[in-house]
């Protein structure tokens, strides 16, 4: 199993969009959170910035990322595990099935988020982002770097995403997908093998892969 971390594992999603927000209508963008989440979520902050900057037809302020990693970090004092992941992850490890992180975020916010709701044991050794492979999604490369380190083949991981880009990068990489529409509409995960709304499903899902 590869879990994607924000929106899968800890409950950020809605948080990190509204900073993203903010700061692109600081820096003359002019965002909204919806918009934030169809154009960026799922995505690195590499890509954001080549995006943005598009957009804007100027460079961001080269401090963007910092002030958004900054605020970003204050909030998760309040951060929680989405609802029901550790219920999956306490299911998982009594039954013996091996599993991962595999992220956009920079390993220092993996380890900020996971450290917050008390899940960097359960991961520590089993991380892997963006900041570690060439491409990041929707290119296959993180999910592909991340079985080729856990030593599994890539036909034989289910990946736990929830967003388009994501789940487009899983696909590529040849991989069973789950999408969790918690926050993202089903027709945007569309290509994901099975789409689920609530944690509590997964098991059943997992089940049958």
């Amino acid at each position: 199993m590869i879990f994607d971390n924000d929106g899968v594992l800890v409950d950020s999603e809605r948080l990190a969009n509204t900073i993203l927000a903010d700061l692109l209508t600081e820096a003359g963008l002019p965002y909204t959170f919806d918009e934030a989440v169809r154009d960026f979520m799922g995505g690195s902050m590499v890509s954001m910035r080549q995006q943005a900057e598009v957009k804007l037809g100027a460079p961001l302020p080269a401090d963007l990322e910092d002030r958004y990693h900054q605020r970003l970090f204050d909030g998760f004092a309040r951060l929680q595990p989405v609802p029901g992941v550790r219920e999956v992850l306490d299911q998982l490890d009594a039954e013996g099935i091996t599993y991962c992180l595999a992220s956009s975020g920079t390993h220092r916010r993996i380890h900020t988020a996971l450290t917050a709701v008390g899940f960097w044991e359960r991961f520590e050794g089993r991380i892997y982002s963006s900041e570690d492979v060439q491409h990041g999604k929707p290119a296959p490369d993180l999910f592909l770097y991340a079985a080729s380190s856990m030593g599994v083949k890539p036909t034989d991981c289910v990946v736990v995403e929830d967003s388009p880009l994501g789940v487009a990068a899983a696909n590529a990489a040849g991989m069973k997908v789950f999408g969790f529409a918690a926050m993202t509409a089903e027709e945007k995960l569309a290509s994901a093998d099975a789409i689920f709304h609530q944690m509590t499903a997964l098991p059943a899902l997992i089940r049958v892969a």
